[in-house]
């Protein structure tokens, strides 16, 4: 008896333990932001700006893996506001996105709690807002998701942390660009580049330390250089993927895109320039912060590094250099690649081609000459509530026709556990970046031209990079693969705003006949409902 009681006790003590040890790592972490207007300067001129608990950009969102994010955003704003949580893949749980084919905007004077997990993540993050064109003035941050204390990463932990949220800016409201866009004009050139929402800033370190720079493009429009005077960037994550350890001078890094380097202090005791330049575009913009060593007696000084002389190939050649770190674990203690992508017969292939045209004498940008157009009712609510009339599965084609573009409501019908290949095909002149809400993806290929099906013979079934955003040269296509395990609604989109704004994006519906909260979360019980889905019930 007394041995059966001392064997039940063991068996208590040991369930606790490990609900302990749960609980402890899977923490819920509160947060309150408010949304208002401010002044600033931020290009030397007075501008409203949005700042989101009195700071421009918002608040740095430090998170580990797992961890339950309850964040209550009450917007100040004249206008409905949404922010979206960009690479974060809300793991069945669409309903949180913050964009406009998932969630009803939070009404002015009006609150709303995102409740989202970061299941299985680690890595460098952004959120900006998606409404409008209310990204261009504020509203972003940074959003970091650091590793269990359970998970090793493939790098020593470095003796400091620093964000840089680096992206073209407009002296103008986002009113008055918006009206020139709804005017069917297209944005005119920026009036400069921020690093941190200053044109200047410092980051200080010691000599001989190596410090974490986390570098993201938040910016409307361009692509940007970064390099550090004097020393060598060694990449080691890229949005969420920790990658093959290499050696730059410096980097490009496209809208919507993010990259962590590590950099060892390991020059003269100084002051160093910290620079970003814009990217194919007629005219340049750059900005300049320092890297201040701690026991530096000397300013910054010397010419600044140059930008690389290279254009579109050698930016090509660099993306081809990113390579996936096989042997790294990843944000679960399992190795990656417990399946392999290069070996998954492809269910269905998608081609989409962006263009540029006018529609009714305004501009619009389409994709597979569909020109997206936001319902008055988020696509999840009339998914879920089977609202007919707000979207049709057969609004788009899987390959470009050549037909004339036209408005409508484009969403991809797909199926849960698909693996797809998407091939994006820009004709145009231009420089675009993709970016797919939900999920990470295999870049498997970048090349000129028209993409063909002998365009796979190129492919790196490998090694290939994961990420959720790539960028796609001019005249040129990008191919990736994507394994759909996450059920819901997911936006697909030009990370280019104003190309997002006028169109350029699709929705991919992501779905599995048997309803199952294995598979996806029930409707939020404090779900906005607006548009055919007002006044019905959770």
């Amino acid at each position: 008896m007394g041995n059966v009681a001392l064997f039940h006790l063991i068996c208590g003590v040991f369930i606790f333990w490990s609900v302990s040890l749960v609980k402890a790592e899977d923490t819920y972490k509160y947060f309150t932001w408010t949304a208002t207007y401010g002044i600033l300067s931020p290009l030397g001129v007075p501008q409203q700006v949005i700042l989101i608990n009195g700071q421009f950009p918002g608040p740095r969102l430090d998170l580990v893996t797992n961890d339950n994010v309850i964040l209550n955003l009450i917007n100040k704003l004249d206008e409905p506001l949404l922010l979206t949580w960009n690479g974060i893949k809300q793991r069945k749980n669409s309903w949180q996105d913050g964009v406009l084919g998932t969630n009803c905007p939070i009404p002015k004077n009006s609150n709303y709690t995102y409740k989202f997990q970061t299941k299985d993540q680690i890595g460098s993050y952004t959120y900006f807002p998606s409404t409008q064109l209310h990204r261009a003035v504020g509203g972003f941050g940074a959003l970091n998701v650091y590793a269990r204390s359970v998970i090793s990463v493939p790098y020593a932990k470095p003796a400091g942390d620093f964000s840089l949220l680096i992206g073209d800016w407009y002296k103008s409201s986002h009113k008055v660009l918006r009206q020139i866009l709804d005017s069917g004009r297209s944005l005119p050139y920026p009036n400069g580049l921020l690093i941190n929402g200053q044109k200047q800033s410092t980051f200080s370190g010691d000599q001989g330390k190596t410090y974490m720079f986390r570098i993201s493009n938040v910016g409307l429009k361009n692509s940007i250089n970064f390099r550090i005077q004097g020393h060598k960037m060694r990449v080691v994550e890229v949005e969420g993927s920790h990658v093959l350890q290499n050696f730059y001078d410096s980097l490009d890094v496209h809208v919507g895109q993010s990259m962590s380097v590590l950099v060892t202090l390991d020059q003269p005791p100084k002051d160093y320039y910290i620079v970003a330049s814009t990217r194919f575009s007629r005219i340049s913009f750059t900005a300049t912060s320092v890297l201040h060593y701690t026991n530096s007696q000397t300013p910054v000084s010397g010419p600044m590094p140059p930008a690389p002389a290279g254009q579109m190939h050698w930016s090509m050649l660099q993306a081809r250099t990113f390579r996936w770190n096989l042997t790294s674990n990843a944000a679960r203690p399992n190795p990656q690649g417990s399946f392999h992508y290069g070996k998954i017969t492809i269910s269905r292939t998608f081609v989409m081609a962006n263009s540029a045209s006018l529609i009714n004498g305004k501009l619009r940008y389409a994709v597979n000459s569909v020109s997206y157009v936001n319902p008055d009712t988020p696509l999840k609510l009339a998914d879920h509530f089977n609202i007919p009339g707000v979207f049709n599965l057969n609004s788009i084609q899987a390959y470009p026709s050549g037909g004339s573009p036209y408005l409508g409501t484009a969403v991809f019908p797909t199926s849960h556990h698909d693996f797809i290949e998407i091939v994006f095909q820009n004709d145009e002149a231009a420089m675009q970046s993709w970016h797919l809400d939900g999920y990470d993806f295999w870049v498997v290929g970048f090349g000129s031209g028209k993409w063909t099906q002998a365009s796979r013979n190129k492919y790196n079934l490998v090694d290939a990079l994961t990420r959720h955003t790539t960028q796609v040269y001019p005249k040129s296509w990008t191919a990736i693969l994507v394994s759909l395990d996450n059920q819901g609604m997911w936006n697909l989109r030009s990370a280019m705003w104003d190309r997002q704004y006028l169109g350029q994006q699709v929705y991919l519906r992501v779905y599995d006949p048997t309803a199952s909260l294995a598979n996806e979360y029930d409707i939020p019980t404090n779900a906005l409902l607006c548009g055919k889905a007002a006044g019905r019930h959770t």
